[in-house]
């Protein structure tokens, strides 16, 4: 669990709160994981998780959704400004109706800043899921071509092997399918940032530039992964999920 990002967790367990699969002790204690505190400031001053997730109930919300959005990629968001700017800086974000809870870790700390979100289109999952192996499988056979092996065994291992993913737990009622998808978006994320950190590899700078051309769109593919895996609005209904399990 711990390797969710933070607005996964807040998302996943936020949502099983709000469906009732959850007590709110078990929210805060998977949210909070091994942080000493968080701490959440809104225009209408001080608040809590529990408050904004309580607050969302009472506008009707039935799920609490997680976006990853990077420059030049506002994936998941639809606005406002000041929402899709501090979210990018800080790389995700949860979505509840109205508002986006925007984190920054402070040490040992996470501070929440809730800001106005314009309601978006839900994520396909499916989508997500096939554009997550076709971005996988361009990347292996384009990286084979620049001899990956060489450079990095383990990324061109990785990148091979489809079902690989990082172990997750999620809450009752997560659709199999997100853990799923979730875990090989986090692993093929870890896999890019490997591969981008060892441009020391590479024989030229035009090398370097090559692979980082064919590892981003897998970048991008990873967070539009793991963005539809935490956004509840996007999921099958819960016959339809219980079937993929």
């Amino acid at each position: 669990m711990s390797a969710l990002p933070v607005s996964a967790r807040l998302a996943w367990w936020g949502t099983a709160w709000l469906r009732g699969g959850v007590g709110p002790d078990d929210v805060l204690d998977a949210v909070h994981g091994d942080d000493v505190a968080h701490v959440v400031t809104s225009a209408d001053g001080p608040s809590s998780l529990l408050l904004e997730l309580a607050a969302a109930r009472n506008r009707g919300a039935d799920g609490a959704a997680a976006a990853f959005p990077a420059p030049g990629d506002p994936a998941g968001l639809r606005g406002p400004r000041e929402l899709t700017s501090a979210a990018i800086e800080a790389g995700e974000v949860v979505l509840l109706p109205g508002a986006g809870l925007v984190p920054r870790r402070v040490g040992r700390a996470v501070e929440w800043t809730v800001l106005p979100a314009e309601r978006r289109p839900p994520p396909d999952l499916g989508d997500a899921d096939r554009q997550l192996r076709a971005a996988v499988l361009h990347a292996a056979n384009a990286l084979a071509d620049l001899d990956a092996a060489r450079w990095q065994p383990l990324v061109a291992d990785e990148l091979h092997d489809l079902r690989t993913g990082v172990p997750l737990h999620a809450p009752p009622g997560t659709p199999a399918r997100c853990l799923d998808l979730a875990g090989r978006a986090l692993h093929l994320e870890a896999v890019v940032e490997l591969a981008l950190g060892d441009d020391g590899g590479a024989v030229s700078a035009s090398e370097a530039a090559a692979r980082r051309a064919l590892l981003e769109p897998l970048e991008r593919a990873a967070r539009h992964a793991l963005t539809a895996a935490c956004s509840p609005d996007g999921w099958p209904p819960p016959a339809a999920a219980a079937g993929h399990r």
